[in-house]
């Protein structure tokens, strides 16, 4: 997302809203299982012969400061002219050989000069001509170094005006029951716009294939397109992250507009096979009642004001439990993250938890237009203790794109992606 991205958005589908069937046995069943505990709901939230759920929540974190550190490591290496220096979207797939492929979208390329700044500032800076990009993708190897930036931008833009941004990613076999294994890289496709949509117009969700072990782009394949839906920010896109279920991969996604009118926005999840993420006939999305085609769809988190999610989240399965991570509505200088628990994808999701503000770069604070957002949890890449890594991304939010570059640009840090290890446990 550019450098200046507000990250409070929500909508409603304008297809309609599902409705639930048989309200009468869901209240029944509500009572009974306040009576008795949290077991399994239905066969939709995939939790065939698992342990109950029950509600978690963030116990502990401390700041990973390895690998926020090696991040700030590559970035400041000036040995080339077209690797990463910045970049926000920060997600990740780790790969069968035991390399993990990072993701970006906006990014800055080019060099990073030493501290001071021209302005006299004690921060590593880049020129403001420095090379931008749509999205970047860099390898890590086994042990955790960052070692190169693949040639950006990765995915090109779809058409003049248009570009692309990489969100979740997953390794699965190139079809169902093939030995052959691929990534398969969400895609967010947006375009030029104007007045209130200067980050973009959302256009539609798409999957890219990248072969195994080379990463080569093979193909991209448009699974959901919202170009034709009137309001931009009714229009819905999926990819913010993906949680492996028995049989399905869980898709969710978002609205990603009204930011004047309401301060988050509204999660939605799909569902496709394992195996068939590039098979847009294979996608089905949760409706209210069921999973449908798509023709009408549901959230399945947010009220548009209090409860919500931010246009970048997460979820992880924990110990049977699904957790959602992201940032917290109406905080201020967007500085709190928080999170939301459920016993099935599609809810009920509760929360959300009391909130807790992880470190800024230093010489930065909220108030002076620093923000927190897009929460990513990286679940392949646990501590050896079972602490889960959760990545988050920071950025100067200003009204003027150029105003916010520049501050960006006068502190690298204020646009790399900064590391949390935490720990889930039972709570409230």
């Amino acid at each position: 997302m550019s450098p200046a991205e507000r990250t409070r958005t929500g909508a409603r589908h304008p297809k309609g809203r599902g409705r639930h069937r048989g309200g009468a046995l869901v209240l029944l069943l509500a009572a009974v299982l306040a009576g008795v505990g949290l077991t399994a709901l239905p066969e939709d939230d995939d939790r065939e012969g698992r342990a109950p759920c029950a509600p978690r929540r963030v116990t502990s974190w401390t700041p990973d400061r390895p690998t926020t550190e090696e991040f700030a490591r590559y970035g400041d290496d000036g040995s080339r002219d077209d690797d990463w220096t910045g970049g926000d979207g920060t997600h990740s797939v780790r790969l069968p050989d035991g390399r993990t492929l990072w993701l970006f979208s906006d990014t800055f390329l080019g060099k990073v000069h030493a501290p001071p700044n021209r302005w006299g500032q004690p921060h590593a800076w880049r020129d403001e001509s420095a090379p931008f990009v749509r999205n970047s993708a860099a390898l890590m190897d086994r042990s955790g170094r960052l070692e190169r930036t693949l040639p950006a931008p990765l995915f090109a833009d779809p058409a003049p005006g248009q570009w692309r941004w990489p969100v979740a990613a997953k390794v699965e076999p190139r079809s169902a029951g093939s030995a052959e294994k691929v990534v398969r890289v969400l895609l967010w496709t947006r375009a030029t716009g104007t007045g209130p949509w200067i980050y973009g117009l959302p256009l539609a969700t798409e999957v890219a294939t990248l072969s195994l072990p080379d990463l080569r782009l093979e193909s991209t394949v448009r699974v959901s397109d919202q170009s034709s839906v009137p309001d931009p920010a009714e229009r819905v896109l999926y990819g913010t992250t993906t949680v492996d279920g028995a049989e399905y991969t869980y898709v969710f996604g978002g609205n990603d507009g009204k930011t004047a009118t309401q301060p988050t926005a509204e999660a939605y999840v799909a569902r496709v096979p394992h195996g068939r993420l590039a098979d847009p006939d294979a996608w089905r999305y949760w409706d209210g009642a069921g999973w449908g085609k798509g023709e009408t769809v549901e959230p399945v988190l947010g009220d548009g004001a209090k409860k919500g999610v931010g246009s970048g989240y997460s979820v992880v399965r924990d110990d049977g439990t699904w957790v959602l991570f992201t940032a917290a509505a109406g905080a201020e200088g967007l500085s709190t993250l928080t999170t939301y628990w459920a016993c099935a994808p599609t809810g009920p999701w509760h929360g959300p938890a009391k909130g807790f503000a992880p470190p800024l770069p230093p010489d930065s604070a909220p108030q002076q237009g620093t923000a927190v957002y897009n929460p990513q949890a990286h679940p392949a890449l646990r501590a050896d203790d079972g602490r889960l890594l959760l990545g988050y991304d920071v950025n100067w939010l200003d009204a003027d794109p150029q105003v916010a570059q520049g501050h960006v640009s006068r502190n690298v840090s204020l646009y790399r992606p900064r590391f949390l290890r935490l720990r889930l446990a039972p709570g409230d």
